[in-house]
């Protein structure tokens, strides 16, 4: 879904599958690259500006930039700033959600999709209540952040793949959007401003592994302790363990300053207490270096709880420090927007 009709969307390539597809000679890469620059950071495509009237009558026809159509932005004030919701209209009809995550200092994070929908169907999340409808081409990946930048005016200086869908079973969109984001003719993203957050799946990991991005951030969702509990909330537990899933994160290529991200959606009287907190100290010693994410559950449409209290959370982060845990409570933001953690692709969502 990289086109409409004959015409090639450019959010979806870097610049050497871009010249290789555009037939141009290697002469005019240097004006082509200013160019196709532009159409990425900018959202705009007007080549005629950089190229010889012929090169251009060859160019727009058969290249276009593929901005989403905002079809609904809420937003709502908070301590960092606000936080805003868009439900984004792709070419065929399907929606999907991206979020503007504000944090301390002004860095704020945008939350991209992978997929329409998701087909995981961890009991905590709203998004794989319906199921999977189909995978995100890279260029709808990478439209999302010019969309938001552009169209929205959205400033963020993070990219996070923690929207609808689970990115690691979306590889082949998943792969072109991290190249167009790193490729300096792309949108021109350090490795380190973007993460891939996984429920839990070895071996893409393995495949992420592959690509070969040193310092490319990686979070998982681990949401319980054990097998059983873990079981109940995540269905891909049952299929790849928690041995499983600590094998494939330990070989992850680490760095210095690397931390993997260790998210717990807490769920009072699910996954809390002081029990629990040892099995996730465990589970830490055996991955390496991690900072741990404690999420108060958000409610959806189909609850299996409710939110944990202040108390509850703070309690439940005291042990996990006490076991030598560094921890980070990550704040509810945009509970009212159905925008928080969790609650992406439910009412609301067109």
């Amino acid at each position: 879904m990289n086109g409409i009709g004959d015409a090639v969307d450019i959010l979806g390539l870097t610049f050497p599958a871009f010249m290789a597809a555009s037939g141009l000679s290697p002469g005019k890469a240097t004006n082509l690259r200013r160019a196709y620059a532009a159409a990425l950071r900018e959202g705009r495509w007007e080549p005629e500006s950089h190229l010889s009237r012929v090169d251009a009558s060859l160019l727009s026809p058969r290249f276009r930039v593929g901005l989403l159509e905002a079809v609904t932005v809420v937003s709502e004030a908070g301590e960092f700033g606000s936080t805003c919701k868009a439900v984004l209209g792709l070419a065929d009809g399907a929606t999907v959600e991206c979020v503007l995550i504000p944090s301390p200092g002004g860095k704020a994070s945008l939350c991209v999709s992978s997929q329409v929908g998701c087909r995981m169907a961890c009991a905590f999340c709203e998004t794989g209540g319906a199921g999977l409808a189909r995978n995100l081409s890279a260029a709808e990946i990478v439209a999302q952040a010019v969309t938001a930048r552009v169209a929205l005016g959205w400033e963020f200086r993070n990219i996070v793949f923690m929207g609808m869908g689970e990115p690691l079973d979306n590889p082949d969109g998943v792969s072109g959007a991290l190249a167009v984001m790193f490729d300096q003719a792309g949108l021109g993203l350090a490795q380190e401003r973007v993460t891939i957050c996984t429920a839990g799946l070895p071996d893409g990991i393995e495949r992420l592994k592959a690509l070969g991005y040193r310092r490319l951030g990686l979070s998982v969702s681990l949401n319980a302790p054990d097998d059983v509990t873990r079981s109940s909330l995540m269905p891909v537990n049952r299929v790849f363990d928690l041995d499983a899933l600590a094998a494939a994160l330990a070989a992850f290529p680490s760095r210095r300053n690397f931390a993997l991200g260790v998210n717990y959606c807490l769920v009072p009287g699910v996954n809390d207490g002081p029990a629990a907190a040892a099995g996730v100290a465990a589970f830490v010693a055996r991955v390496g270096r991690a900072l741990v994410n404690v999420i108060p559950y958000n409610p959806g449409s189909r609850p299996i709880g409710r939110a944990p209290t202040e108390t509850e959370a703070d309690a439940f982060v005291a042990s996990l420090r006490a076991a030598g845990l560094d921890v980070r409570v990550r704040a509810p933001r945009g509970r009212a927007l159905m925008a928080a953690c969790g609650q992406l692709g439910g009412r609301g969502l067109s």
